[in-house]
């Protein structure tokens, strides 16, 4: 059932998240999972930012029967978990394409999320309940590299970072048509799609996002197509494949924000290559590749 509530005069000017904790009497972590999700209206309009600041005599709904709804999240040494680099504090993951990271809607168990407990147990303390250890997401068919913390102490430090802009990733994907430029920029604000709910679209009301990408090869065969190496400076949810998809050059494979590829792929051709960070522990600057799985690998052979 939804909390609804005029903003008292103490609370006015105050984060968006600070006064859902408050008012719900949840943690801040869990506060911001439901903002981001999108149970949270001030004056009738969702609001997913939770450093938004509250205005006086706006009307704030919360909708918190998520929270009443957390279970425990099973280990399960089933899923398979790639771990590329791990210390006491951080593990680097290489995700494979088709894996959820964390338990949501429709997805209570099989996720990563499930298979990094039953290696690294300790982790259930670590950051949200809903998503321990998870600082940052990959889609369900991106492949590639993610950070998770291990402790407390990373996790708070790696999601600071992660606000700052202060973790570079690195991106490959392969693009339908002839990008013209070789170095670009992609500034669009992003938000939730109003014509379909679960895509995100450019839109003015945005969130800020900040794409940057470099041609790597221009194809012509067997479809005319350009295989791009893109870097984040934002981390929006869907937002390479809503970026290029509003330039004209959506990415192959991408059944949500394209047509279905031709030649028969079944994923997005998007993998995360690269990521370059200081430990949020130790400072060591910390710098981790790993190359297209062999299913991208060998649909790129095809180009030329």
């Amino acid at each position: 059932m939804a909390i609804t509530e005029k903003i008292p005069q103490p609370l006015v000017g105050e984060r968006l998240d600070r006064v859902v904790a408050f008012i719900t009497s949840c943690s801040r972590s869990q506060a911001a999972l439901l903002i981001e999700s999108g149970n949270v209206h001030l004056s009738g309009e969702i609001v997913t930012s939770k450093r938004a600041r509250v205005l006086e005599n706006q009307i704030i709904v919360i909708d918190d029967s998520s929270l009443s709804a957390e279970g425990v999240i099973e280990p399960d040494p089933a899923i398979e978990i790639s771990v590329v680099y791990q210390d006491d504090h951080i593990l680097l993951i290489d995700k494979q394409a088709g894996l959820v990271v964390h338990p949501g809607s429709g997805n209570d168990s099989g996720t990563l999320v499930n298979g990094v407990l039953s290696r690294y147990p300790e982790i259930s303390s670590v950051g949200q309940s809903s998503r321990p250890g998870i600082v940052h997401r990959l889609d369900k068919d991106t492949s590639g590299l993610m950070i998770v913390a291990r402790t407390s102490a990373a996790y708070e430090v790696l999601i600071e970072m992660m606000e700052n802009h202060l973790v570079e990733r690195g991106y490959l994907a392969l693009v339908h048509g002839l990008v013209e430029h070789d170095r670009g920029v992609i500034d669009a604000p992003i938000s939730r799609s109003h014509a379909n709910s679960i895509q995100m679209a450019v839109s003015a009301l945005g969130r800020d996002a900040v794409t940057h990408y470099q041609v790597k090869e221009r194809y012509t065969l067997p479809m005319a197509a350009t295989f791009l190496r893109l870097q984040l400076e934002t981390g929006r949810t869907h937002q390479i494949r809503v970026h290029l998809s509003a330039i004209g050059h959506s990415i192959v494979g991408d059944k949500l924000y394209s047509k279905r590829d031709p030649l028969g792929l079944k994923r997005p051709f998007l993998h995360s290559c690269e990521i370059r960070f200081a430990h949020p522990v130790t400072g060591e600057l910390i710098e981790q590749s790993c190359p297209l799985p062999t299913e991208l690998g060998d649909y790129l052979e095809m180009f030329s």
